[in-house]
């Protein structure tokens, strides 16, 4: 396959280049030359090209909740009651058949893989399906249907308070008992496919005793997997677990040993000055998720602080208020000037790189998320002819753009949008469908 892009924004560049000839063969690009004119037969790709975008946090479940959340008072914790109430009424069926939809949504946004934070994993009473692993099944088979990669996240979720409560309602389905069994539990699950890998999560202090975390540390680090974890997202979370370590979060995962290069901490959005210096000083990378901190009034965390420390920045949907990269990339910058009163904390050419770069390494997929000879040939175009886009100069597609000026997505050298339409799955109708299934 030759493509030729009217502009493709290269890795280290500030800006993009014009004329770009892409060459792909067997998932991977070739030889990429910029400033050449379109040979024949080349596939054009009028607009910006981007390497594939990586969403680094996702519940695919929350995508029910989209617009039912919204309108009322309340904080987190009463969103939380609302969420409990659809993870109830979902089983591996239906969860194929949202997740499905969900993903093929990401696909026409511009997201190539996704990083599903896990953690629904057995029946309604707690107890495990005759497939201990299907509801994992299924979030890797709708992500293949979708045409898109995962990484699994599979989530320890073993209690309902720092204080160590059992699990009640709901959350019975999450837990499975302590941290060996959970380990047990995942290292049974061996899926078949080059689109996923297997990673481990820490729902949260909150989720998981002190003792419990060395256990899940040590499964990821010794197959080498990802690492990912909830980490300050609410004030309370931190009172908490101060009153019952004399610790923060960040320290108390620190001494357990999770923190390091393959781990990431989603929201990190309370943290002290001792926080972000731990982060950032183990390589911890952190996933920000700016519609989701903003929906659920959670508060803005201190992005330019912990990419100073040290730690590479990513994004994540997270709760799908929105799923858009464009809205989270520029949410990061945005936000920050809400914060600061300062603008231009981060450039263009790091948003793109949280966005893609960083979010693919964050999932455990080092060799995708830019346009180079070598790399998995992932590619998202946008339009430069639209409402939102037209007389934006090339570069400024990061602040003007949303998800609907995607007209082309590959994965893997295979077209996965074409013309803006997914090519394989009827999105809205599928969502539309799935949700009621769930929401009745």
């Amino acid at each position: 396959m030759r493509l030729h892009a009217e502009y493709a924004w290269l890795p280290g560049a500030a800006e993009p280049s014009r004329d770009v000839l892409i060459e792909v063969a067997d998932g991977r690009f070739g030889a990429v030359t910029a400033g050449v004119p379109a040979p024949a037969g080349a596939r054009r790709l009028p607009g910006v090209t981007l390497p594939g975008l990586a969403n680094a946090h996702s519940h695919a479940f929350h995508r029910a909740l989209r617009g039912r959340t919204h309108g009322g008072r309340g904080d987190f914790w009463s969103w939380r009651e609302q969420m409990y109430a659809v993870a109830d009424r979902l089983d591996p069926q239906r969860y194929l058949a949202l997740a499905r939809a969900v993903y093929a949504e990401m696909a026409l946004a511009g997201i190539t893989c996704v990083g599903e934070f896990h953690y629904l994993h057995h029946d309604r009473d707690g107890g495990r399906y005759a497939d201990a692993n299907a509801m994992s099944e299924a979030l890797v088979a709708a992500a293949a249907q979708a045409g898109i990669r995962i990484t699994l996240l599979d989530t320890c979720y073993l209690s309902a308070g720092v204080d160590g409560a059992p699990l009640t309602g709901a959350q019975r389905r999450f837990g499975d008992g302590d941290a060996d069994r959970w380990a047990q539990r995942v290292d049974a699950f061996a899926p078949a496919g080059g689109h996923v890998r297997v990673g481990a999560a820490v729902h949260s202090v909150r989720a998981v005793p002190a003792a419990q975390l060395p256990v899940v540390a040590a499964w990821a680090r010794e197959r080498d997997a990802p690492l990912h974890l909830h980490l300050s997202e609410q004030p309370a979370e931190n009172e908490a677990c101060q009153a019952a370590y004399g610790r923060s979060p960040a320290e108390l995962l620190a001494d357990a040993g999770v923190l390091g290069p393959r781990t990431t901490a989603v929201h990190a959005t309370h943290l002290g000055d001792t926080d972000v210096r731990l982060l950032g000083t183990s390589r911890t990378g952190v996933c920000f998720c700016p519609t989701t901190e903003r929906d659920l009034a959670d508060g803005i965390g201190p992005a330019p602080q912990l990419a100073a420390a040290g730690s590479p920045l990513s994004l994540g949907s997270d709760s799908h208020a929105v799923i858009d990269p464009f809205e989270e990339a520029r949410g990061l910058e945005l936000d920050e000037r809400l914060r600061s009163r300062v603008r231009g904390t981060f450039t263009a050419a790091e948003l793109l790189s949280a966005a893609s770069r960083a979010g693919h390494e964050a999932l455990g997929w080092s060799d995708a998320g830019g346009i180079a000879t070598g790399q998995r040939a992932d590619l998202v175009t946008v339009a430069l002819d639209r409402v939102r886009t037209a007389g934006v100069p090339p570069t400024g597609v990061l602040f003007a753009a949303g998800a609907a000026d995607v007209t082309d997505v590959l994965v893997d050298g295979r077209p996965v949008v074409t013309a803006g339409m997914h090519t394989t799955v009827d999105v809205p109708a599928e969502l539309g469908a799935a949700i009621s299934a769930v929401t009745r």
